[in-house]
């Protein structure tokens, strides 16, 4: 959730996951749903705290539990995002306005839609605040508030995207300044970062540096570009399968990596770039710039830290294999705004859904969960503009693949898959 628009996390969306879940298999249409400013009643059964890709799911699947006019979801946007689609807008390859849609047709039918903020949880009390003092009650609540972006965190931004030469995939505001770089890029360094922080779909800083490359050699510009991976991290990618496929392409296309740097500071007006080796805290490295793509720093949404539904950060503390609020019994949490220990992405959300929907089914029939979620997520790795490396895996980075294929190679079909396919399955069966 944010204040731009819901947005819902990378994804692959993992065909076997979506189209097996119970009440999928029949598509349906979108029914309009007024927006309500304040709630119409002070409780709900179930409250759903978060109107993106886990809200909206779990809205649907607790519909079809408890009744459509015992539930309700708290978001304040307008508009909901498949964020999945931007990798592709960043690289000329989809229009931004494809990935919109108004939020009220999302909301599933007869569901009560809460145009507002939460301001604080009281699980104690079993209630939230929202703007105005609203006070809202539940008997079950699910928590599915997303991940929050801080440009401000990197010095000079998010003024910094006034200027040209620099965008972002991660923002409806600076996605398409992304693209325009690319097209007017000349010749010098092209860097694109990795923070140091949590972040939703970790595959995606690196999938833009790989169209760019492809869009660079297509018209020509690529022995005039000097590509670098600027990452905090220390490995390519976290699963040994994918990243030595990975590491061959790097090789191949003779692209930079520079492990253990992290982004401090943009001085957009110069065209520099000011990154701290973590290896030896306080040394910082200026780099020139003829394109710049910034992945910010994440964390848990503000409403979150130091909430008693939250662990030391201000992830919301679940048991990573039921879904279910370590402290509090009725209340839940899905997606990136907990402290799951896997990779943040909607495919993990289509995932988890199944596995919450049975453990709230049985805590509702006063019975232990036991379903059990495995961890898995998956990220469409974007290696050109008809290229993919399907990445799929569990909570011990081991592959969970869907496919009778090695997915570490680069297919086509599996691009199909990221670029139509599952937009379709998106807005048609998992929010269903």
């Amino acid at each position: 959730m944010s204040a731009i628009g819901v947005v819902s996390s990378c994804s692959c969306l993992r065909p076997g996951v979506w189209l097996l879940q119970p009440g999928m298999q029949k598509m349906s249409s979108f029914g309009l749903h007024t927006a309500a400013r304040c709630a119409a009643k002070d409780y709900y059964e179930v409250l759903v705290l978060g109107g993106g890709t886990g809200g909206i799911t779990m809205s649907a699947r607790m519909k079809r539990k408890v009744g459509a006019g015992n539930v309700a979801v708290v978001e304040p946007s307008k508009t909901h995002y498949y964020q999945p689609l931007w990798t592709l807008v960043g690289g000329g390859a989809k229009q931004l306005a494809t990935s919109a849609r108004p939020t009220g047709s999302v909301m599933p039918k007869g569901v009560e839609w809460i145009k507002s903020q939460v301001t604080a949880l009281d699980p104690d009390k079993n209630c939230v605040w929202l703007e105005n003092d609203i006070k809202i009650s539940y008997k079950y609540l699910i928590i599915a508030l997303g991940i929050s972006l801080h440009y401000e965190k990197i010095k000079g931004l998010p003024e910094g995207f006034h200027h040209p030469k620099i965008g972002s995939n991660y923002s409806v505001h600076t996605v398409e300044k992304t693209w325009k770089a690319l097209q007017d890029f000349k010749e010098g360094n092209a860097i694109f970062t990795f923070p140091n922080t949590p972040v939703k779909c970790a595959g995606a800083p690196q999938k833009i540096m790989y169209l760019s490359e492809a869009y660079w050699r297509k018209t020509g510009k690529r022995s005039k570009a000097n590509i670098m991976f600027n990452t905090s991290l220390g490995v390519i990618f976290g699963v040994k399968k994918y990243a030595g496929a990975l590491l061959e392409i790097i090789k191949e296309r003779n692209i930079a990596v520079n492990y253990k740097r992290n982004l401090v500071e943009v001085r957009a007006d110069k065209q520099e770039a000011v990154f701290e080796n973590l290896d030896k805290p306080g040394v910082t490295e200026v780099l020139q710039y003829e394109m710049l793509h910034v992945t910010p720093p994440m964390g848990p949404p503000n409403v979150l830290i130091n909430s008693p539904v939250s662990d030391e950060i201000g992830w919301v503390d679940v048991d990573k294999e039921t879904l279910q609020h370590k402290k509090y019994p009725n209340v839940f949490g899905i997606g990136d705004c907990t402290n799951l220990p896997t990779s943040k992405t909607a495919a993990a959300v289509a995932a988890q859904s199944g596995v919450l929907d049975k453990t709230i089914s049985l805590v509702m029939k006063n019975q232990l969960p036991t379903k059990k979620y495995d961890g898995y997520t998956s990220c469409p790795l974007v290696t050109g503009y008809n290229k993919v490396i399907l990445a799929e895996f569990d909570y011990d980075g081991q592959p969970l693949e869907t496919f009778p294929i090695d997915q570490s190679k680069e297919r086509v079909t599996m691009y199909h898959m990221k670029a139509d396919m599952m937009p379709f399955l998106y807005w048609n069966a998992l929010l269903k």
